[in-house]
């Protein structure tokens, strides 16, 4: 008896998605919105590959991600590469790369899919897309406008109201200070205090004031009163007054008022934001959807001015962001912003009476696709009826049923699926015709 052949799975990958027709109509319209938005902003796009050394990510991205998610093997020339888990270490290379002919400020953005071991769940997945978007060469707090500017922007591009999102800012200048100079932590055990501040909104009250006793003894109580205060306010009157760190406080505060003075009315202050990413080293920030169906942070990013350290070349000032497609669907889909309809695939849909006109179709097709219109063409035979119901389920505005008397007589019939209007045309005036 001959083995019976296994069958393989028609599921994808666990944590990645197979994109339809439809579904990457949704999925462009996303990107479209990224890039469109990027460009009236002046950004120029670029891309790269998927694979970078498996050293572009130790000791710059998060320890989570670089041991614990990463998609990291040993190719057959024993090198160890990795498919990249964030884009910001590529550019960082980009730049480093061609530092000395780059015209400055550099503005770049790119969609970039990812790819991370996580556990799929609402919002995330283990390969998503992402648009990142960076300015290089700006020292100032302009760049971090510009930046949230347009993080802004994409948002409301997307059609969300100012009223259902937040953009919450801090500094890890200022979180750094504290946890070095107020709580004398450094090394690992000031990123513990660090990961320990980050990871508060995800746990319980009881539970995180516990790890924070256990870990900081008695200089707990300094920064539960600190991560407690209401406002910046108040978070800045338990402060020093330290020239380094007043000065870091102040880009807090000259940011949000430049944002406001753009109408951007939606910022607030958040101490315990601090990103995950080891090459923050200024204002970092994220976007939050107030809608309780999406819990997490949408996107964020933040300065990283040192980031080039890593192939020993001189700084350059950066700050960027990336926001991933998986949130942002979530967020459209939330308020009903996803679009409802899509441009058809094709102008019109040709069919032959038969067999015998299928060539007399094809040349047809090939001088209206010359004359730019975009043309389906039905090989099949079947009666017209079914013909017609074909070309309106494929959603093809226009129709035109090909045989012996619009061969012989050179006039082809179109008909508008839509209002049912037919028009008799010579084969030269159905590009003017359908274009009109």
């Amino acid at each position: 008896m001959s083995e019976v052949k296994k069958r393989l799975s028609t599921e994808p990958y666990k944590g990645v998605r197979d994109f339809y027709p439809d579904d990457f109509a949704v999925e462009k319209y996303i990107f479209s919105v990224w890039s469109d938005t990027c460009r009236k902003f002046g950004y120029e796009e670029y891309t790269a590959s998927i694979l970078e050394p498996a050293e572009l990510y130790r000791g710059k991205t998060s320890d989570e991600i670089v041991n614990d998610q990463t998609y990291t093997f040993t190719d057959r020339g024993e090198r160890e590469v990795t498919l990249r888990p964030e884009m910001t270490p590529t550019v960082a290379r980009l730049i480093a790369a061609k530092r000395k002919t780059l015209y400055f400020p550099v503005r770049w953005f790119s969609l970039p899919n990812l790819f991370r071991y996580e556990r799929p769940q609402r919002g995330r997945l283990r390969e998503h897309y992402q648009l990142n978007a960076d300015i290089f060469g700006v020292a100032g707090i302009d760049a971090e406008t510009e930046i949230v500017s347009l993080a802004y922007e994409i948002m409301r591009s997307f059609g969300v109201a100012d009223g259902n999102f937040e953009i919450r800012i801090n500094s890890r200048k200022v979180m750094n200070y504290i946890i070095e100079h107020l709580l004398g932590q450094t090394g690992e055990e000031g990123k513990k205090t660090a990961q320990l501040i980050d990871r508060r909104a995800k746990m319980e009250k009881e539970v995180f004031e516990k790890a924070l006793s256990e870990h900081l003894k008695e200089k707990d109580t300094l920064l539960l009163t600190l991560l407690n205060s209401k406002n910046f306010e108040e978070f800045v009157s338990h402060l020093p007054k330290v020239p380094s760190l007043e000065e870091a406080l102040k880009e807090i505060d000259s940011l949000k008022a430049s944002l406001e003075a753009l109408g951007i009315m939606n910022v607030v202050f958040d101490q315990t934001l601090m990103r995950g990413f080891d090459y923050y080293s200024g204002i970092v920030f994220e976007v939050f959807d107030k809608n309780p169906a999406n819990p997490r942070s949408l996107f964020g990013g933040g300065r990283y001015d040192n980031l080039l350290d890593l192939f020993g070349v001189e700084k350059v000032p950066t700050v960027g962001f990336g926001m991933g497609d998986v949130t942002i669907h979530d967020v459209l889909e939330t308020y009903d912003l996803l679009p409802k309809k899509f441009p058809p695939p094709a102008d019109i849909y040709l069919s032959a009476f038969d067999a015998n006109f299928k060539g007399y179709v094809n040349d047809i097709a090939q001088n209206l696709r010359r004359a730019g219109v975009r043309v389906v063409v039905d090989y099949g035979a079947g009666k017209a009826g079914t013909k017609v119901a074909n070309a309106d389920r494929a959603r093809v505005p226009f129709f035109a049923l090909i045989g012996e008397a619009e061969k012989a007589s050179g006039h082809i019939k179109v008909k508008n699926l839509e209002t049912g209007k037919e028009a008799l045309l010579t084969e030269d005036k159905i590009a003017e015709y359908i274009k009109s």
